[in-house]
């Protein structure tokens, strides 16, 4: 469903974010005691009744002044303005109307959108009286609310409601969640902007531009997909501001709702350990992964060939040796058609079932080629059953669990890789231990238990 599209604008530190994060119904927008936090657009769904509509947090407004950053928010602005079917300008209730406030209701006037103008911060009965100034900003529609507790809320739904188009049926799919990660100024977001053909996310020579995870649905070769550009995740032990910490939870979590995640690397640096950390955070968190290896226009031919940088990336990085490497350019456009062609396939695999017969059949030659034994008795695979997809997870029965060395479960899942494929996918195994037959007289009898086990291992 095409739903209409409503723009939260407003000068910096008025509470859009907090309002944001009321419509959405959750915890979508960072919130901080600091202006200008949000700098990039972002999208969420507000659902009223049983009228939904897409809602984008803006940058704070503020066309007056020129710093190079400044001015990326403001053109962000715009294109919120110039694509929202409504427009909720956001003001402080609590502060009064300022000269910033009239000089961007100015610039909307121009816009030709329906204006709803939110006096934020009314948290009770009483301050009524804060409507009076902003009436002078020339909009018909005024609505007090407290994005904070709630209040009035609902009244600026039904007047939005009341205002916008009503939605539409849309005849595409939503496509794989892609979550584009990777740490702070490799081309994540120049990626982004690569595939869409358009500045959707802010770009800035500035590490650590996006703060936000923010949602881009994209057709790419007549195909949906839905693009996650995350914060530049830092390790853990670098991250010192809370606003930066905030940002490190918002890509993680963006990495739960993902089907692939697309690990962005610099390689004119190499792979460095923030690389590897970032990697065991999707790796951990069962997504399957890509390997883009942006910036390789900017890597001299006769310095450094594919092959060098891949067996680095194996070296430095051997727990994703299941993950396919790509080498793009997101400034040039090189490899895209490649990177997603790839994305395809990994989230395929993910996808995968196989049968318990296939699977006991592959886990016990794999014991075969390679026996082992714990006090005298032989591992033995009892059964196997794929009991989850994404990452494909597997729980198969032994005759005893919780001895096995990590190096032979590895053995176990690359065996399982080579028969079956799941490429870019981690793979889960869960060893269980088959308990014991027991003997038709009941009592025990310590001589039939060899036997027994290999009689039901057969």
């Amino acid at each position: 469903m095409i739903r209409p599209i409503l723009a939260i604008v407003g000068r910096p530190n008025v509470g859009k974010s907090t309002l944001f994060n009321r419509l959405v119904g959750r915890r979508r927008s960072l919130v901080h005691d600091v202006p200008g936090v949000t700098r990039d657009r972002l999208y969420g769904t507000v659902t009223h009744e049983r009228w939904q509509a897409t809602v984008v947090d803006t940058g704070g407004f503020d066309p007056t002044t020129e710093s190079d950053l400044v001015a990326a928010v403001r053109a962000q602005v715009m294109l919120a303005i110039e694509e929202a079917d409504l427009v909720i300008f956001v003001v402080d209730g609590r502060a009064g109307l300022t000269g910033l406030d009239e000089e961007i209701a100015g610039i909307l006037r121009k816009s030709e959108r329906p204006i709803v103008v939110a006096v934020n911060k009314i948290d009770g009965g009483g301050q009524e009286d804060a409507l009076t100034d902003f009436y002078r900003l020339g909009f018909q529609t005024l609505q007090t609310v407290s994005g904070e507790h709630g209040r009035g809320v609902a009244e600026l739904l039904e007047t939005a409601r009341a205002l916008a188009p009503p939605p539409v049926v849309e005849t595409h799919a939503e496509g794989v969640r892609v979550a584009i990660i990777g740490r702070p100024n490799v081309g994540k977001s120049s990626l982004v902007n690569a595939v869409l053909g358009e500045p959707r996310v802010l770009v800035h020579v500035l590490p650590g531009t996006t703060r936000d995870s923010v949602d881009t649905p994209v057709t790419f070769r007549d195909r949906p997909y839905l693009l996650i550009d995350t914060a530049g995740i830092r390790r853990k032990g670098r991250v010192t501001e809370t606003l930066e910490k905030l940002s490190v939870v918002m890509a993680l979590k963006s990495l739960e709702r993902a089907d692939v995640a697309v690990l962005v690397m610099d390689a004119s640096e190499g792979v460095t350990a923030q690389d590897a950390h970032i990697a065991g955070y999707a790796h951990e968190a069962g997504r399957a992964i890509v390997l883009a290896v942006n910036k390789w226009d900017l890597v001299p031919p006769d310095l450094v060939g594919k092959a060098d940088v891949t067996a680095q990336i194996h070296e430095r990085l051997p727990f994703l040796d299941y993950a396919p490497i790509c080498f793009i350019s997101a400034i040039k456009g090189w490899g895209l058609r490649d990177l997603f062609d790839t994305v395809d396939t990994v989230a395929g695999e993910a996808r995968k079932r196989l049968q318990p017969g296939e699977l006991i059949s592959i886990f016990r030659q794999a014991v075969e080629r390679r026996p082992i034994s714990s006090r005298g008795a032989p591992l033995r695979v009892h059964s196997v059953q794929q009991v989850a997809v994404s990452p494909p997870t597997f729980a198969v029965k032994v005759n005893w669990a919780g001895k096995l060395h990590f190096s032979y479960e590895r053995y176990l899942v690359n065996s399982l890789r080579h028969a079956a494929g799941f490429a870019g996918s981690p793979i889960r195994l869960l060893l269980r231990h088959a308990p014991r037959r027991k003997s038709l007289g009941g009592g025990r009898q310590p001589s039939h238990r060899k036997g027994n086990s290999a009689r039901g291992s057969r």
